[in-house]
């Protein structure tokens, strides 16, 4: 998440620029900030992810949208890419632009080493300034290991994780549920290798 060279704009022309851009950025009080590509791993996991809830929304008032639809925070004055929201009804979208949405119920983010402390806190203080924004999951894509933040009443909400191949998560604002082997099916965690032992 850092800059190799601070670009400070307006919210108008960070979208100018976004549109003819080569990759993807977000854009966070005036810093345009590159992202990385995503791995193999958090392809996959979002492929699981998205596939099921499409599946299951189909004859469901919900829809998915998954990378390449911005999310506009504007208590924040961040534009961001969430891995994959859930709107409950018709998405409401930023001045007609149907690339800009502001009303997800549900953020599903896949961590990554470098910007995981990133999703878990700034990120997740900013999409609490949404009004329809309930739950919110983090989901490791080095081991097994999901965080579901699910809100309560104000400034409340609750926590849970999962941590085992044999469970399921249920999420808690729409009817909708994914085991975790479903969730990783495919997904190859790297082998970490023990230190040799020093038999002298």
């Amino acid at each position: 998440m850092q800059l190799t060279e601070k670009q400070y704009c307006t919210p108008e022309e960070y979208l100018e620029l976004e549109a003819t851009a080569d990759y993807k950025s977000e854009y966070i009080e005036g810093q345009i900030i590159p992202l990385a590509g995503g791995s193999i791993n958090h392809n996959r996991i979002t492929g699981n992810f998205s596939a099921a809830l499409n599946f299951s929304f189909r004859d469901k008032n919900y829809e998915v949208f998954v990378g390449d639809v911005r999310l506009w925070i504007p208590q924040r004055l961040i534009y961001t890419y969430p891995d994959v929201m859930i709107i409950a009804d018709e998405p409401e979208f930023f001045n007609n632009r149907t690339d800009i949405i502001t009303n997800p119920q549900v953020i599903i983010e896949v961590l990554s080493k470098s910007i995981k402390g990133y999703d878990r806190e700034d990120k997740f203080e900013a999409y609490r300034t949404i009004p329809s924004f309930q739950e919110y999951l983090l989901i490791d894509q080095n081991r097994i290991h999901v965080e579901q933040f699910s809100k309560t009443s104000k400034k409340r909400w609750n926590l849970c994780e999962y941590d085992e191949e044999d469970e399921n998560i249920s999420l808690v604002t729409v009817p909708f549920e994914i085991s975790l082997q479903d969730l990783y099916n495919k997904v190859k965690f790297e082998v970490v290798e023990s230190e040799p032992k020093n038999n002298s």
